[in-house]
This record gives C-alpha cells, structure tokens and sequence, in this order.
C-alpha cells in the first residue's frame, strides 16, 4: 500500500472527513539532503512529503494543536518511518 493510500485510510477511518485532500509534494523535496543520509531512503525517491487539508467534525472544540496532535498520533507509523514531512490545515466544517 502507498503511503498516501494509508494516510487516507487511516485519516478516513478515523475522522470521517467532510473533505479530505492529499497532496503528495515529495517530488520537490528529491535531492535533498535528508533523502541522501537517511537509512534506507538513500538516493531512493518515494512519497516523503505530504500536505494534508481535512475538514471533520471531530476536530469541533479542539485548538489547532491539539487538532494537530490527533492527525500525527493517527500518522505515528508513518511519521516514524517513510514520512518527513507533514503540512497540515484542520478545520471543522464550520471553519471550512
């Protein structure tokens, strides 16, 4: 499974999203450093950078930290290996 087909799976499951968008921007980010040294990503290009913009009720009396804070605890595995970049915008449908 791709990374970006798990972070919709995950996020979907989870938050039941009004609207959910994922943009994987890894190709931006290729020659960098990080993907140079990194252990097993040497030289390899592969989805490393992502913006995620979700609207969810779930997030309805939360601050953006805390809203934050749910996506990357959801995210954990993928954070902890394939991910090094997450830009997220997280708003209630009311917010939206």
């Amino acid at each position: 499974m791709s990374v970006r087909t798990a972070i919709e799976s995950k996020l979907t499951q989870a938050l039941a999203p009004q609207s959910l968008e994922i943009i994987d921007d890894s190709h931006r980010h290729a020659g960098h450093a990080h993907r140079m040294t990194e252990p097993g990503h040497a030289g390899q290009a592969g989805e490393t950078h992502f913006k995620v913009a979700v609207v969810s009720a779930a997030f309805a009396g939360k601050s953006r930290v805390e809203r934050h804070r749910m996506v990357n605890t959801l995210l954990a595995e993928e954070l902890a290996g394939p991910v090094h970049a997450l830009q997220l915008v997280t708003k209630t449908p009311d917010e939206a």
